[in-house]
């Protein structure tokens, strides 16, 4: 197979976007020739049959940076690169995967069509616009990891699981430094993340029940304005309640290091809401790290630990199933970070995942 690919960001250096590195290094084994189209590229070290090409945008965390006239000469650039990528490099792709940016389909599905390419989507995400809903029409096929994260029906919808590179996550339960016992959570600072039950619930844990040996660690950064002032009104609550020395905000981490991120840990808990499968809290399975989640789409997980998984957002709840993990002995924790490795190893395999994707463009 000849395959195009159109994604937001090639860097192996992105704290956010640099999982799909591995996605495309994958894909390259299936492929005899494998075009990437990114609206920013970073740095990469990809196999000799896959060309990269940048439409510009290099640091995509500055999406907000330009405004007025200089923004709308920018758009103009993206586009006509664009439109020349996808008709220049059109003998070297037989079919097109667009990952998450629906809009590349509005732009050149009907070129696509008229060129005989099959057209596939990956979409993981609870948002439904009429860009979703456009795209959904001039795709051929549509991957996505489980029924919550793409909602809108179609007969073309493929539910294929997640995929996250387990080479990367060794199961490595006791590597620790300290004696606190350290809770982290990886995502982007914002409200859809929910960042602030994770510092009530601290305070729960902290000012309430007394527990001085616990850290609560934030690992990422905002992005967006509207982000920045989320953070800044989370630092201002930690300040109120006096939790500087137990809440940390450790900033972004390169993709490439968070696996050891994930090690040092004793707990991961991530908050989003019921949606799109958040890869943070598959990485941390697969890192065999005890995990908390809000997102109903992890229902999967009170077979494997009831404390697992919050029936709602409820500070006082998080407190209360932290605290029962926090209390596992080193067998119970060591047994129950090996059941959910085993289940993402199952399940979300990267390598499974790109296989399920290939198959689908090949029909």
């Amino acid at each position: 197979m000849k395959l195009l690919i159109l994604t937001q960001k090639i860097d192996v250096n992105d704290d956010l976007l640099g999982f799909f590195h591995a996605w495309a290094a994958e894909f390259a084994k299936h492929c005899a020739k494998l075009t990437i189209i990114a609206l920013g590229a970073g740095e990469y070290d990809l196999p000799e049959n896959v060309n990269v090409l940048s439409l510009g945008k290099e640091s995509i965390k500055n999406r907000q940076s330009a405004i007025g006239n200089r923004q709308f000469i920018k758009r103009i650039k993206y586009l006509i690169r664009f439109y020349r990528y996808i008709i220049v490099e059109r003998k070297n792709y037989d079919a097109v995967l667009v990952h998450m940016n629906a809009e590349y389909i509005i732009l050149g599905g009907l070129i696509w069509r008229l060129l005989s390419k099959k057209i596939g989507l990956w979409y993981v995400h609870k948002r439904v616009d009429w860009k979703l809903r456009l795209a959904a029409k001039l795709a051929d096929v549509i991957f996505t990891a489980s029924p919550g994260s793409f909602r809108l029906a179609s007969n073309k919808l493929k539910i294929i699981g997640h995929g996250i590179d387990l080479s990367k996550f060794n199961f490595a339960p006791g590597i620790k430094s300290g004696n606190d016992f350290k809770i982290i959570y990886v995502g982007r600072i914002s409200a859809i993340k929910n960042q602030r039950l994770f510092i009530e619930a601290a305070d729960i844990l902290i000012n309430q029940k007394g527990i001085k040996n616990v850290r609560f660690d934030l690992v990422g950064e905002a992005v967006y304005q509207e982000d920045a002032a989320y953070k800044e009104a989370l630092v201002q609550k930690i300040a109120k309640d006096r939790l500087q020395d137990q809440i940390k905000f450790i900033g972004s981490v390169p993709h490439k290091d968070i696996a050891a991120i994930y090690q040092a840990a004793d707990l991961s808990v991530n908050l989003c809401p019921t949606g799109g499968m958040d890869k943070a809290a598959l990485e941390s399975m697969a890192a065999g790290l005890p995990v908390i989640v809000l997102n109903k789409t992890f229902a999967f997980l009170g077979d494997i630990c009831e404390n697992s998984i919050l029936e709602e957002a409820s500070a006082a709840e998080l407190a209360d199933k932290i605290f029962v993990l926090m209390n596992l002995t080193p067998p119970e924790r060591t047994a129950l970070g090996r059941r959910l490795k085993d289940k993402v190893f199952n399940d979300y395999d990267l390598v499974k995942l790109i296989n399920k994707i290939i198959d689908g463009l090949s029909r």
